[in-house]
């Protein structure tokens, strides 16, 4: 792409993750020109180097309607994208080893049913045999959602990539914002590249979206963190679904090769400004101290890699999905984690909120002001 490209678009998105490139896609699909500046390369940070875990179950009450939405668009992900991103759908299996996580998974159930949403379910101690023979004795039950699975997260990335310039959208990489401005009814965004002008930015910066909104006069707190991953070496098959636990925090998959990822929930420590993360190899230990309690023959599982992507995280661990407090700014960061099965459904809010129309989907609890004060 040349850099002559792209100078003056209807939007700028800057950050070349999932979330920027589904915003820009959906954008370009609306008949919007989109010109995309990426730091680094797309799918450098969390995007790319995440659990790829396609999932409603679990999700926060507030972003359940957003997760549905996603849901029905990774159904038939190659009508969006020409690709399936190694999306593999089958069950996804949070597991319960005491009374009290069992009461938790029913009440939760009844909330959710009580939103009009029917599909988590709690399982018994024998479905859940029937679904992971592999497991320890001391497992009660579970939540448990059918249809939820795993993709491939750099993949996934890179397809929205894909189509989203097939659409005619700019993408420039190694392009950090050095600067931001309006004039009149413009932004005016200076990068590594040069200058580029557009009446709307979208800020899909993850762990530097908090800075970015500082410079469009958004004060958002955003922390950045390194959730980690580990993968084991190749094991005979044994579990199908992808499993969590509702006492401790855990991801865990086994990918066809035989090969296992283990992680979820527990961070390394990030630097953003050095794109360097440093490994918590006390609480990856937690990690497969609790994936050995479910799954005893993980006991002589020997782990290969461990790695740690750059991540931001909010201080209520959701989303910023929201118009900015000046005209022309849109917010999508934040995702603290939980943010590559929703990116389908939150580019098409993002391209609602660029061309200034209600989204179809309800966004207050993602606010960006609900911080302040």
């Amino acid at each position: 792409m040349s850099m002559a490209e792209g100078r003056t678009a209807d939007a700028l998105v800057i950050g070349g993750g999932i979330h920027g490139c589904s915003a820009a896609l959906q954008m370009a699909m609306r008949g919007l020109s989109v010109t995309l500046l990426e730091k680094d390369h797309v799918a450098r940070h969390a995007s790319g180097v995440n659990a790829g875990g396609v999932r409603r179950l679990g999700r926060d009450p507030a972003e359940v309607p957003i997760s549905q939405a996603a849901w029905e668009l990774w159904r038939d992900m190659p009508a969006l994208v020409d690709d399936d991103c190694g999306f593999a759908p089958s069950r996804h299996i949070k597991v319960a080893r005491t009374e009290a996580e069992m009461d938790a998974a029913r009440a939760r159930v009844q909330e959710l049913n009580r939103m009009g949403f029917t599909h988590e379910d709690v399982i018994d101690r024998d479905t859940l045999r029937a679904f992971l023979p592999a497991a320890a004795e001391d497992c009660l039950g579970a939540l448990h959602v059918a249809g939820d699975g795993a993709a491939l997260p750099f993949r996934t990335t890179i397809a929205f990539k894909r189509r989203a310039e097939t659409l005619g959208v700019t993408i420039l990489e190694d392009c950090p914002v050095a600067a931001v401005e309006r004039r009149g009814g413009t932004w005016r965004v200076t990068a590594a590249a040069g200058s580029f002008e557009a009446p709307v930015v979208v800020n899909c910066a993850g762990a530097w979206g908090g800075k970015l909104a500082r410079m469009l006069g958004d004060d958002i707190p955003v922390k950045a963190h390194a959730p980690m991953l580990v993968i084991t070496q190749r094991m005979p098959k044994f579990v199908e679904p992808v499993v969590g636990a509702l006492g401790a925090p855990l991801s865990f998959k086994q990918f066809d090769n035989g090969t296992v990822l283990v992680g979820g929930g527990v961070r390394g420590i990030a630097e953003p400004d050095a794109n360097r993360t440093h490994l918590n190899m006390t609480g990856l230990a937690g990690n497969l101290r609790t994936a050995r309690d479910i799954f005893p023959i993980m006991r002589g599982a020997n782990v290969v890699r461990a790695w740690a992507g750059i991540e931001g995280y909010t201080p209520d661990n959701l989303p910023v999905i929201s118009s900015g407090g000046a005209e022309g700014v849109v917010h999508a960061f934040g995702f603290s984690a939980h943010g590559f099965q929703l990116a389908p459904a939150v580019g098409g809010i993002v391209a609602h909120l660029a061309m200034g129309e209600t989204p179809n989907l309800p966004i207050a609890p993602f606010r960006h002001d609900r911080f302040a004060g």
